[in-house]
């Protein structure tokens, strides 16, 4: 994780985050623990809980643990685990010397849990950073509702987590979780990409690129006009949902595909998700007394219904690529890069500069967090001179682009 490393020896001899109390929920895998030991060396105190029942590596849990942090996840837990460990994390009936004073959030549970549960926790805080469009969503709906007490920051949404971890780790990541969980081959087969946003664009280059036939659908005309120039076929789910024989969500919505969708499904088919939030394949809805469940491998069900018909589910509509594989190192910390700066600005913002709302990640620390990966590319940036500086009314050091422009 080489930015994030560069970030910590760069940041480490000053402690910018001394007297930071941050309550994180993330996925715990080996890149996110490097994040936690950073954020621990660069002065803040840390307790963390899993955003995700699934994606809990658990022997990083355990040496994240035997180095005394406080971390509360393990692999498969019920939803009511699920709840306590978060509410650990907060430290809620723990000692009154420890309350956080920023939140680290991937999804919005523990934003989601203060809100409804224990709201006087948001009188400590001096923001939230969220890191997922799930998360986002329930920020946006908390400011418009007049429920945001505090500042957030949406790392979700700037260029270097839309463009990197969102495009090219889901561009890296869908075919590995695909052949460890299904052991299928992918060539000539038909894949309905639901959404064609930055995590859809991903996928769908993947899978073309191993001859996969890729049908689109979309809401936005926008997207779908991109999707077209792409080459891929944007249609509506009913038109060709009988003929598929895999189906990814990617849209960060919910009940994109309900029973009746499944239903529909050939046997054999495979449906999967790689938008963050469980809600985009209705499951609910299948799990009912007349489909039957069988577990295959880890993360892996077959759902045989009345008709007889059996369709393949992944990690119970959880995110397939963390869930059931592994991702590249090197997008993590380009993201946990963004997160530890958007903590460390929100913790030494002065009075005023950010409002009760949720912010972008300002152009220049999304620039930075670039500048830290180039290092691994041997790349070199050209340098404006001076005359060419005053022409482009723009700053030599940067930021480069307006905040309008669309990369």
């Amino acid at each position: 994780m080489p930015g994030l490393m560069s970030l910590r020896r760069r940041a480490e001899g000053d402690k910018p985050l001394k007297g930071a109390k941050i309550s994180g929920c993330t996925h715990i895998t080996a890149q996110i623990a490097v994040l936690i030991e950073t954020l621990i060396r660069l002065g803040s105190e840390v307790r963390w809980a899993a955003c995700n029942i699934y994606s809990t590596q658990n022997e990083v849990a355990a040496a994240l643990a035997q180095e005394n942090i406080p971390i509360f996840a393990w692999t498969n837990e019920t939803d009511e685990e699920f709840w306590w460990c978060i509410s650990k994390a907060l430290n809620i009936n723990g000692s009154s010397d420890w309350l956080p004073n920023m939140i680290l959030d991937d999804g919005g549970d523990l934003t989601y849990y203060c809100q409804k549960q224990m709201t006087s926790v948001f009188n400590s805080l001096k923001g939230i950073v969220e890191e997922s469009v799930t998360g986002i969503h329930r920020l946006y709906q908390m400011s418009r509702s007049g429920l945001l007490t505090i500042p957030a920051l949406n790392v979700n949404d700037s260029v270097t987590k839309t463009k990197f971890d969102n495009l090219y780790l889901c561009k890296e990541s869908v075919i590995d979780s695909l052949k460890r969980c299904t052991d299928t081959m992918l060539g000539g087969k038909q894949v309905l990409i639901c959404g064609y946003g930055e995590v859809g664009k991903g996928c769908c280059q993947s899978l073309k690129s191993v001859g996969c036939l890729i049908y689109v659908t979309e809401i936005d005309p926008i997207c779908a006009l991109q999707a077209c120039m792409d080459g891929f076929k944007v249609v509506r789910l009913e038109e060709v949902i009988k003929q598929m024989d895999i189906v990814i969500t990617a849209t960060g919505n919910k009940s994109v595909i309900t029973r009746e969708h499944v239903e529909k499904l050939k046997t054999g088919a495979i449906l999967c998700n790689m938008g963050h939030s469980n809600t985009e394949i209705d499951i609910d809805s299948l799990q009912q007394p007349d489909i039957i469940w069988d577990d295959v491998r880890l993360n892996v069900q077959h759902l045989t219904f009345p008709s007889g018909k059996r369709v393949t589910l992944i990690a119970e509509g959880r995110i397939m690529n963390l869930c059931c594989s592994s991702v590249p190192s090197f997008f993590i910390s380009i993201t946990a890069s963004a997160q530890a700066l958007g903590l460390i600005d929100l913790f030494h913002a002065p009075c005023g500069k950010y409002k009760n709302d949720v912010y972008l990640l300002p152009k220049k620390m999304d620039e930075y967090v670039a500048s830290l990966h180039l290092p691994a590319f041997d790349a070199h940036l050209t340098e404006l001179n001076d005359d060419q500086c005053q022409y482009l009314g723009i700053n030599k050091s940067g930021p480069f682009k307006p905040n309008y422009y669309r990369y």
